[in-house]
């Protein structure tokens, strides 16, 4: 098998993309959801998005106010040039405290996820038919999740896909009973990639009815952006090669927590536990993935009899162990990623519009409240 320095760079800054900050919720106030679980699912569920609040000034009123310079910002009232002083302060006091007369810094439609995805729809990979995202977020019956990944190819999306596939028992007991995966890629792509992972959704399962995520593909990754995802290095530069920002986001270029994720699959965390790295080993050894020494399953069910992790002196009780992450990080990149990067990789107009540096975003709506 043959690869090009351009496939090869690539593979090795897929590698280093699994970065806890990898999925960014919303906008400029609004929260950044880390990429990597816990063992307590709420890191998914219960994030909050604060609340912007307007700011009253505080008037000193014994200081004399006079109308500003032209060229400096707009008074909030209009000053008379032949008022006193006192009469002016007084005004301008008025003003102030009315609160009909103050604008919030940011409308607060404006920072719900709801709001942002008006209008915005995706394709239904079972149906093919449009879905528009903020009704399909508010159409549960009690909370619906909503993942805006990256295409197919690129290890954020498929280490998020196999995240859900471990959570999701646990987010149903929370009240998420409707999720929606969207992928910047095409139909065959999505279908490709959840199949590899082992995910069920309603487009590759036999009882579609029964399943809790929904499918979805937005080739060229409008969703995302209007969410207010990442968009990586320079994204409005249109004459550099997406493979070149590729490479400068290696460094933290556009994605500074990107060394730090690398290194912590290597070193591991003696407090930190991702049980679903164990999950997803066993899935990629049950097909038949390199390196595939890492666990003794069982034949017959696939559960893991023994995480030879767990073995290794002083740092085996650890809750992640070192070399593990980065392990099934390897599993990931030459069995998936670089195997499948034929049937996975983004089209030419979706590296036009910048699909190959765009990260990711993921929101929990509360379908009776709208709270997020």
């Amino acid at each position: 098998m043959k690869f090009s320095v351009a496939t090869l760079s690539l593979a090795i800054f897929c590698q280093s993309q699994q970065s806890a900050s990898a999925f960014t919720v919303g906008s400029e106030n609004r929260i950044n959801l880390k990429l990597s679980a816990s063992e307590n699912v709420d890191d998914l569920t219960s994030k909050e998005i604060p609340k912007p609040t307007a700011l009253i000034p505080k008037i000193d009123t014994e200081q004399e106010v006079s109308s500003p310079e032209p060229s400096t910002v707009t008074p909030l009232v209009d000053v008379v040039e032949e008022a006193e002083p006192s009469t002016a302060v007084e005004e301008v006091k008025e003003a102030v405290l009315e609160p009909k007369e103050i604008q919030p810094a940011v409308d607060l439609e404006q920072a719900s996820a709801i709001k942002s995805l008006s209008g915005v729809s995706v394709t239904s990979v079972r149906t093919n038919e449009s879905v528009e995202l903020s009704n399909f977020l508010q159409s549960g019956d009690d909370k619906s999740m909503l993942i805006l990944g990256t295409y197919a190819a690129d290890f954020n999306a498929i280490e998020y896909v196999q995240r859900l596939r471990y959570y999701l028992p646990q987010l149903k007991e929370k009240g998420v009973e409707k999720i929606g995966l969207v992928l910047n890629c095409g139909v065959d792509a999505a279908k490709s990639l959840v199949e590899l992972l082992d995910l069920e959704t309603d487009a590759t399962a036999s009882d579609s009815e029964s399943v809790a995520v929904e499918l979805f593909v937005d080739p060229l990754g409008e969703a995302g952006r209007k969410f207010g995802v990442g968009t990586g290095w320079r994204p409005e530069d249109d004459e550099m090669s997406p493979y070149v920002k590729l490479f400068g986001m290696l460094f933290g270029l556009g994605a500074w927590a990107t060394l730090p994720a690398v290194i912590g699959g290597y070193i591991g965390n003696p407090f930190y536990g991702q049980p679903w790295i164990e999950d997803a080993t066993a899935v990629g050894q049950m097909k038949g993935r390199w390196p595939n020494t890492a666990l003794e399953l069982d034949e017959s069910t696939g559960e893991v009899k023994v995480n030879k992790f767990k073995e290794l002196p002083y740092v085996g009780s650890w809750e992640r162990r070192p070399l593990e992450l980065a392990t099934l990080r390897l599993q990931n990149m030459m069995d998936i990623s670089i195997k499948n990067w034929k049937d996975l990789a983004p089209t030419e107009t979706a590296l036009k519009a910048g699909v190959l540096t765009q990260l990711g975003g993921c929101v929990v709506v509360d379908c009776k409240t709208g709270d997020e």
